[in-house]
């Protein structure tokens, strides 16, 4: 295993290898257009060294080792740009600058920094977000195609991350943690996500081995910051899907700044494209407000706002299905009568204040409250044949059923309501001098979550009813059951539960050097204390702390490479669902599950095609204790409530980032997962999210002549998840596995006008940008299946998975303009 080990650390030195330093990078004007003869020279004793700007925009430059170069980007149009660069080894830095003409003010230009890739943090472009294709359209789906985050359903905006399950994600916006409603138990009613893609700043990921200030899960980290406006604005795009607005600007003296988003979107499109024939008409709609203001040279006062309500009607009318093998298809023909509506009505409120109390010294302070109703009712019949498919290419029913191996009947009722209310308030601190950096914070939170759940489901097989699994006397039709009719599942709870949480932590940061390398080190410690009432009982007070630590360092050498390692302790404390067993009883003495990290990677920069690429390659293990098991059907969790498990996840994942083409960056994914789990000490056998190899490629390209149009494709490959049994099923007597994940998604926009002489000719001058796109989602219709609906014979005993496909393939047009 060292020598395994050692072997993917070291993988990047054997493959590539660079002769200069140099800067490389792609010249733009404000409105990202590439600028072609920029004069990109620094001065030497022997005069100016220099290239121009290709048609492109892009540009290399090689400049001497361990000496301070002044580059200096001219153009006669525009206003110059002058930066500093020094290399202590040879290396590639990318620098990108935004050029200003010359009756404009100067925009800002930034470098790239190795301290995030130090804390092993991937940082995703904003733009890539707002233009790759996908069924779910968002910080999400870019997430999708990174190596070691997995999943198989693509109206679902959940995700899971190096064997965790979708509960074990923390998202922040501006600093305030994100929460999902409780009672969505399908990706198609999920809607929205949270973070709208036309608000992005940052966007910052972390899947593993994460800093002490985050807070008590045990998979990931997604940290998004929206962006604070300097001018008035206004973006509107249109779909087939839906639609948004967006406005912001500058009041005040721009003292305050305003930034708000409408968005409405419409399922049906994909919904439509499956194999069930429905009457469906969800609509998913949110209403986003970041505000800004400037009260002090010191002080700042901080608003996030969210409301979202979406409604989910679905009246389904028939479903045709044909599965198995060429020699043996079956087919399942259903019809349908009742329907469902489900409401989740949500709204977050969070008001911060940041206060510079010194230049060293930055307090922020910070009041939330979250509120989520929800509805989830449904009465759904219906009456299925099940039979084999006649194969007689001669028989005059050839291609129909010829035989029906089950008939039956099936009834799901559901009344299930919850209310629930978190409020909490947050004090951090950071103290920055120099190089050496400390941050501490402290939170109170309050949760008080109101459940009733009133669901059952009857089913019947040949005019029997199907008693519940536990019921072994049952041998019908052989012999005659004189018990009562029960329902086959049926669960009635009523819950009321209050939580109360103390959290806090320390860390301290260095950047520094050693013998000429350079050094991040970061070392953190993190604890929370809660306490769990419900209606008949407390729990006692239970308390966890969890030490983590960061190590990263680039050596002094020719080779522009940085490793990093990390380990820590990571809890996490039960939350309502996970309190929560099958039957719906509450269970308040549930400990938090544990997970200890150990991650250790490397960033290899270099160039090909005499243009940057990144090599990154990481390796992970995680030990748990005290796991809570669960089960998975589509996006809904049922947990055990119980922590009488133990597990494990290691693998590997390597990306491959850089311009393939240039001026665009594009990246190939690779990772290897393997999780397991010890029930009771009955072995070891795969989690629920055991998907073991993923492969994810995003790539941008535009043409030449036409550098308007440009086209961006999103493909994933994820090898199939435990998932194919029925969900009372003993998961140790079966381990069925669902198929293969494939899909491939295409987008092409082109950019009509961007205030230019061309815009003016076409009668568009009076937008800053207009934008048409077409996207095709599932390319190649393949056929994906998130679950199997299982359709028993009293006769035979005997059940049959039936797969419930995902979307197929769908059109939509898109249109963007900005004001």
């Amino acid at each position: 295993m060292k020598k395994t080990t050692l072997l993917f650390l070291l993988f990047p030195f054997v493959l590539f290898a660079q002769k200069k330093a140099r800067i490389t990078g792609v010249v733009l004007n404000k409105n990202n257009q590439p600028i072609e003869n920029v004069s990109v020279s620094f001065k030497t004793t022997q005069g100016d060294v220099g290239v121009s700007s290709a048609s492109d925009g892009s540009y290399t430059l090689s400049f001497p080792l361990r000496k301070t170069v002044l580059v200096t980007f001219q153009h006669l149009s525009y206003q110059s740009v002058q930066k500093k660069f020094t290399a202590r080894g040879e290396k590639t830095i990318r620098f990108s600058p935004i050029l200003s003409l010359k009756n404009e003010q100067l925009s800002e230009v930034a470098i790239k920094n190795k301290r995030k890739e130090a804390r092993g943090i991937t940082n995703i472009a904003s733009e890539k977000v707002k233009n790759l294709a996908g069924a779910n359209a968002g910080v999400e789906n870019v997430l999708m195609t990174l190596p070691g985050v997995n999943n198989n359903n693509e109206l679902s905006t959940q995700y899971n991350v190096r064997g965790g399950n979708f509960d074990e994600n923390l998202v922040y916006v501006n600093g305030i943690e994100i929460y999902r409603p409780f009672l969505v138990r399908s990706g198609q009613q999920e809607g929205l996500s949270f973070a709208n893609t036309q608000m992005l700043q940052n966007i910052n990921f972390s899947a593993g081995g994460f800093q002490a200030k985050y807070g008590d899960k045990l998979s990931s980290v997604l940290d998004i910051t929206y962006r604070k406006p300097t001018k008035f604005a206004t973006q509107v795009n249109l779909s087939l899907l839906g639609g948004s607005a967006t406005i912001e600007g500058t009041l005040l003296n721009k003292k305050l700044r305003v930034l708000t988003g409408i968005r409405y979107r419409n399922n049906s499109l994909f919904v439509n494209s499956k194999q069930i024939e429905t009457n469906f008409h969800p609509t998913f709609t949110d209403i986003q407000s970041f505000i800004s203001y400037q009260a002090t040279k010191k002080l700042q006062l901080h608003f996030l706002g969210n409301f979202s309500l979406n409604n989910y009607q679905y009246t389904p009318v028939s479903r045709k299905t044909r599965f198995g093998t060429l020699a043996d298809p079956l087919e399942l023909i259903v019809y349908y009568s009742g329907q469902e509506q489900d409401k989740y009505l949500t709204a977050l409120g969070a008001l911060s204040a940041d206060y510079q109390a010194t230049k060293e010294l930055k307090i922020t302070g910070t009041a939330t409250v979250f509120n989520t109703q929800e509805e989830e009712h449904f009465d759904i019949a219906a009456s299925y044949n099940l039979g084999e498919v006649d194969t007689n290419a001669g028989s005059e029913s050839f291609g129909e059923v010829a035989y029906s191996e089950g008939i039956g009947s099936q009834l799901n009722h559901a009344r299930n309501d919850l209310d629930a209310l978190i409020a909490n308030v947050q004090l951090k601190a950071t103290l920055q001098k120099g190089n050496t950096e400390w941050q501490a914070g402290l939170k109170y939170q309050k949760e008080n979550i109101k459940d009733r759940i009133r669901e059952w489901e009857m089913i019947d097989s040949l005019g029997f009813s199907v008693r519940p699994p536990h019921h072994n006397s049952n041998q019908e039709p052989y012999e005659p059951y004189t018990g009562p009719i029960v329902p086959f599942q049926s669960i009635r709870s009523t819950n009321n539960v209050s939580t109360n949480r103390l959290s806090g932590y320390l860390q301290f940061s260095k950047k520094t050097t050693w013998k000429q390398h350079q050094v991040w080190l970061n070392l953190g410690l993190r604890g929370q204390a809660w306490e769990i009432k419900t209606e008949s009982t407390n729990s006692a007070v239970q308390h966890v702390f969890s030490p983590r630590g960061q190590f990263a360092i680039k050596p002094n050498w020719e080779k522009d490479v940085l490793f990093r390692i990390a380990a820590g302790m990571y809890y996490q404390p039960p939350f309502y669902k996970e309190l929560k067993d099958a039957t719906g009883a509450i269970n308040p003495a549930v400990k938090a599950q544990k997970s200890v990290h150990i991650v250790a990677g490397s960033d290899f920069s270099f160039l090909l095609w005499d243009r940057p690429f990144k090599l990154t390659t990481e390796i992970y293990y995680k030990h748990l204790t005290d796991v809570n098991p669960y089960t998975v059907d589509n996006v809904r969790i049922r947990y055990q409530a119980t922590n009488n498990a133990k597990a494990y996840a290691t693998g590997i994942d390597i990306r491959l980032n850089g311009e393939f083409v240039p001026g665009n960056e594009s990246w190939i994914s690779i990772g290897y997962l393997k999780t397991e789990e010890n029930t009771d000490d009955k072995g070891y056998i795969a989690r629920p999210s055991d998907q073991r190899l993923k492969v994810g490629v995003l790539f941008q390209d535009y043409v030449p002549n036409l550098p308007n149009l440009k086209a961006y494709l999103n493909l994933v490959y994820n090898t199939g998840v435990p998932g194919g049994a029925p969900s009372y099923t003993d998961p140790y007597i079966f381990q069925s596995r669902l198929g293969a994940y494939k899909r491939a998604d295409l987008g092409l926009s082109y950019v009509l006008s961007k205030n230019n002489k061309q815009a003016k000719k076409r009668g568009l001058q009076a937008y800053k940008e207009a934008t048409i796109g077409i996207e095709l989602f599932n390319i190649f219709d393949i056929r994906n299946a998130i679950t199997n609906t299982w359709v028993r014979d009293v006769y035979s005993k005997q059940q049959y998975g039936i797969p419930n496909y995902m979307t197929g393939r769908v059109l939509n047009i898109k249109l963007a303009a900005k004001f």
